[in-house]
């Protein structure tokens, strides 16, 4: 595992002209970074673009990189930023999540359910759909917090707001997918 002090190390050997060091950050890193932009978009081709243009926009500013701060917060608000523009920028998000949602119903309706593990699947199908509807400032929240498992003061630190913005936020979302949840029982 990398601590900060091998970070900080890595980060300067990029600094200093060894390209190939960054590489260790990126293979650090990749996974979550996917992840976040595949859960904010639903699209895996989308997430992947938006996980490579993370990386290399990082890489084109390291020499901005503030050293006394988390390099994984710097990055992940990178990642953020250039989710958001590519929400703005394609409306088609909302259509996806509707063919989505079509061809799950349309999928559900068929056989009769059978084994526990098949319904857990179906909330979990069920709780990604949810998600995915929430407006934006609180679907990143959440996600930041639940699946990333970044601290309240990490995921202030990655959107750019308060500590108590962010709670209020995941409140919020919270409160809203849970009304989601039921009406979709």
């Amino acid at each position: 595992m990398m601590d900060s002090k091998t970070e900080s190390e890595i980060i300067a050997r990029v600094l200093s002209g060894d390209r190939q060091a960054y590489a260790l950050l990126v293979e650090k890193y990749k996974g979550p970074v996917f992840n976040l932009a595949y859960r904010m978009t639903g699209s895996y081709e989308d997430a992947d673009d938006l996980t490579q243009e993370t990386f290399i926009r990082a890489y084109q500013k390291l020499q901005q990189f503030d050293q006394n701060k988390k390099f994984f917060t710097w990055l992940y608000t990178i990642g953020i930023n250039l989710i958001r523009n590519h929400l703005k920028k394609n409306a088609r998000d909302i259509s996806h999540l509707a063919a989505a949602d079509s061809a799950l119903k349309q999928q559900s309706q068929g056989n009769g359910r059978g084994e526990g593990d098949e319904l857990s699947d179906d909330r979990m199908i069920r709780l990604e759909q949810v998600i995915r509807k929430l407006p934006v400032d609180l679907r990143e929240a959440i996600l930041l917090r639940f699946v990333q498992d970044l601290t309240f003061e990490e995921v202030a630190a990655v959107t750019g707001d308060s500590v108590s913005a962010v709670k209020m936020r995941i409140y919020r979302g919270l409160e809203k997918m849970k009304q989601m949840m039921e009406d979709t029982k």
